[in-house]
């Protein structure tokens, strides 16, 4: 899963076109199925901080236990 920083994202809606599973929405705007995915990434950053950006620090090899309990997509 690829994570978004809540408190850094700027809505500027560059990730949305490069979601592989359509899964981006402006926080107001989630659907109520997909809601725990947005604590999901807030418990996630609280884990690592604020990283700046992915390109800072690469890939992370582990993943929220919600994310991590999830069948692998093929």
């Amino acid at each position: 899963m690829l994570y978004i920083h809540p408190d850094e994202c700027v809505d500027c809606g560059a990730c949305e076109p490069v979601c592989p599973v359509e899964a981006i929405y402006y926080e107001d705007d989630t659907p109520e199925v997909w809601e725990v995915y947005y604590r999901v990434n807030v418990e996630f950053f609280d884990k690592v901080g604020s990283p700046g950006g992915a390109a800072k620090v690469g890939a992370y090899d582990f993943d929220h236990p919600i994310v991590a309990e999830l069948p692998p997509m093929a």
